[in-house]
């Protein structure tokens, strides 16, 4: 069997699907859990060709999946790297790095001025947020209801940048002085009312595991065992794995950072500091803002750019570390140089957005050491690029990108890395077949 790391040929991607059937496509597998006769499509990546063979399929009492063992996607192939970079909204999908290759290998290339702490350029990203998330509000305060959507868009988006400077915060790539930085991350995250503590301890979990299966803190895909559980929490995972996937950070939220079962002994002092803190936000903030301006008030000026700040947050997230391509494995497969330099992708939004959220979307950099200031991302990523740039996942933020994620990377799958919900569970996957047919295919 072929792996990513050691592949053999010839390799062969296969579909299935009902018959009879029209236009059977390569590029996109179709199948479910259907009684009578499948075709299966076989498409060999080295030769090009492929045929089509009539299966049987028994129909059994419980939830079925008619799914074929498939080989990892070809990443020694530059054809068909550029065809897989076209078909998942990608600008570059990077070869695989060598196992030989460590981490400590890559971010020894690196200039040492990117680690280097400036206070005057930390401090200038405070003020850019905090000045940028003023004009939001009063943006908010100003707009006629027609025009509210753009006031909250760009009020969302600045407050996404308090959460990376508490971002740095816990990186310890903000100030030389940890006091301050502690005070200045709580302070950064309480408009987001997340607790800053709790989060710091996860998310150092997710760099440490980044893409492993069961220990990354951050997404993991679905299990089948997950959505053959129960009909009720089937439906609620293909939503929220779906349409609902650019909010699902606030799942995130609410069950990763408020639980103190989840911290250890050690961590739990800091752990309630930091949930008191957010608690008092809530229990003076919200009253006065309803105070001054009623329910919708709070509505107008905090929640809605709270649900702009959780698109970000989810979206960021998700694009950062899934990709078909992008394998979770593991811990006896794991290797982390490969799931920090190949497991993350670059991706470029918009200036405007790219310079309220402090880079934070220049993203290999950061996960080849998080130490380095988001101040000087773009020049640690520029040094990889010279380095190592045939290894790195490169997209520009689109359609077909965001497409590709939330119709095709659901089900964890050992060989194949995804599987989507609708080849296991058709029948129910009426919101991912909603998405394909009408979100734009734009690159």
């Amino acid at each position: 069997m072929a792996t990513a790391s050691g592949l053999s040929a010839p390799l062969q991607l296969l579909s299935l699907r009902r018959a009879p059937a029209k236009n059977l496509s390569p590029r996109r597998a179709a199948a479910g859990a259907l009684s009578g006769s499948l075709i299966v499509k076989r498409f060999s990546l080295c030769t090009g060709r492929s045929h089509h063979q009539f299966l049987p399929l028994k129909q059994r009492g419980r939830l079925q999946a008619a799914v074929l063992p498939v080989t990892p996607p070809l990443l020694d192939d530059e054809e068909k790297r550029k065809q897989m970079s076209e078909d998942y909204g990608f600008k570059q999908i990077g070869e695989q790095l060598p196992d030989n290759i460590t981490l400590k290998d890559v971010m020894d290339t690196l200039p040492k001025e990117v680690f280097e702490i400036d206070d005057v350029k930390a401090w200038a990203s405070v003020l850019i947020s905090v000045t940028s998330y003023a004009f939001g509000l009063f943006l908010i305060s100003k707009a006629p209801w027609y025009l509210l959507p753009i006031a909250w868009a760009w009020a969302g988006t600045a407050v996404t940048g308090f959460f990376v400077i508490g971002h740095d915060c816990a990186h310890k790539s903000f100030s030389r002085n940890k006091l301050v930085e502690d005070i200045v991350g709580t302070l950064a995250f309480l408009p987001l009312i997340y607790p800053y503590e709790p989060w710091r301890f996860k998310h150092d979990r997710h760099h440490a595991k980044t893409n492993m299966l069961v220990e990354d803190t951050a997404w993991q895909p679905v299990w089948q065992k997950e959505i053959e559980s129960s009909s009720f929490l089937r439906k609620a995972i293909i939503v929220g794995y779906g349409p609902i996937r650019p909010w699902m950070s606030i799942a995130h939220w609410l069950m990763w950072h408020f639980d103190l079962k989840k911290f250890r002994p050690n961590e739990l002092p800091r752990v309630k500091i930091s949930l008191a803190c957010v608690f008092a936000f809530m229990a003076i903030g919200w009253p006065l803002i309803i105070l001054q301006s009623g329910i919708a008030g709070w509505f107008k000026f905090w929640f809605m750019p709270w649900m702009v700040y959780h698109f970000w947050m989810s979206t960021f997230t998700m694009v950062h570390h899934t990709a078909p391509h992008i394998p979770f494995k593991s811990s006896k497969e794991w290797n982390a140089a490969q799931a920090q330099l190949n497991g993350t992708v670059h991706c470029s939004y918009p200036r405007w957005i790219e310079i309220l959220c402090h880079d934070i979307n220049v993203h290999v950099p950061h996960h080849i050491s998080p130490r380095i200031p988001s101040y000087n991302l773009r020049a640690a990523h520029n040094s990889i690029k010279q380095n190592w740039g045939k290894y790195i996942n490169e997209a520009s933020w689109n359609w077909r990108l965001m497409k590709t994620i939330l119709t095709t990377c659901h089900v964890y799958d050992k060989e194949r890395y995804y599987v989507s919900f609708d080849e296991l569970v058709p029948e129910e996957s009426q919101p991912i077949r909603f998405l394909k047919k009408f979100m734009p295919d734009y690159a």
